[in-house]
């Protein structure tokens, strides 16, 4: 029991960031009906952008330690999310009225840059962030059950980032529009919706998310590479056809359960297996419940 439960633990850790990269593939399904395979591309930046970002304010702060995580989280999303708003600008939106096999290779073609930019520009061995960034430690919740201080922050912000991106979506006007445009963009035009605007905010946020989430991967981990966004955006795929794609609360029960489903693989069969299992998952997903299981958000043409 004691093993179990901290499997589950480590699971939900690793879920987290499941879901908070699988949030931005299921906003642009949503109001685009585009997989947008760029999204982990994105993501993997937002682990090198923190790992410059840190390694500049600790040379300015004389070595502040945690003081710069912050800020250099604000300086991640600020810039993911603009690179994000740039993609959709260039690689999508000219081509939004071309049918749906386009902006598909436009996407993976976006996702090669970014991946092979990255190889260039950082190249191709495992980059480390700094350490000592976070104390090192541990809790003890029940007997024999402990959590790391790292797990601890993973978990508060990626909760709390999810919990205020539901609210956004669901609880504002943008929000609000959001949906109305992922119902039909003609007629939230005729209701005086900016669309253009819209799938911006969309690109906006996602990638925002996204590229914070590299970062904190990197940053619990310790070491990455180019491949992070392959890796991770793929197991985000999955999370989001998982719970439904196009579905936020789906992206998010999607990206917890297949990690605890990968942890426990790995804790009771074998760390070599996970992959393994999360791909079969997809594919009895797709046979039994193909729009996941919360339901896909898709429109009713009528």
């Amino acid at each position: 029991m004691q093993q179990l439960l901290q499997q589950l633990i480590n699971g939900i850790t690793i879920g987290a960031f499941y879901a908070l990269v699988a949030l931005g593939y299921t906003m642009v399904y949503g109001v685009l009906k585009l997989i947008n395979f760029a999204h982990g591309g994105l993501f993997m930046w937002g682990a090198y952008v923190g790992l410059t970002g840190l390694n500049v304010l600790l040379v300015l702060l004389a070595g502040g330690g945690a003081v710069a995580i912050f800020p250099t989280a604000v300086i991640v999303m600020v810039t993911i999310a603009m690179v994000g708003v740039l993609v959709e600008r260039v690689a999508y939106r000219p081509l939004r009225s071309a049918g749906r096999l386009a902006p598909i290779i436009s996407a993976l073609g976006v996702a090669f840059i970014l991946e092979s930019l990255a190889r260039n520009v950082y190249g191709a061995s495992y980059k480390t962030y700094p350490t000592g960034l976070i104390p090192v430690g541990r809790v003890e919740i029940l007997q024999g059950v402990r959590v790391s201080l790292m797990q601890a922050i993973v978990l508060i912000v990626s909760f709390l980032l999810m919990a205020a991106l539901y609210l956004f979506v669901y609880r504002t006007r943008i929000g609000t529009a959001m949906r109305a445009v992922a119902l039909d963009h003609e007629v939230s035009r005729l209701m005086g919706i900016d669309v253009d605007r819209i799938i911006a905010t969309v690109f906006l946020i996602g990638p925002g998310l996204g590229g914070l989430a590299g970062m904190i991967v990197a940053l619990y981990y310790g070491s990455f590479d180019f491949t992070l966004g392959w890796i991770f955006g793929l197991k985000a795929f999955i999370s989001a056809i998982l719970g439904g794609i196009g579905n936020i609360p789906g992206a998010m029960l999607g990206g917890m359960i297949l990690g605890i489903i990968e942890t426990l693989g790995a804790g009771y069969v074998s760390p070599q297996w996970k992959d393994v299992i999360a791909y079969v998952i997809l594919i009895l997903i797709l046979i039994f419940r193909p729009t996941g299981l919360l339901g896909e958000r898709v429109a009713e043409k009528l």
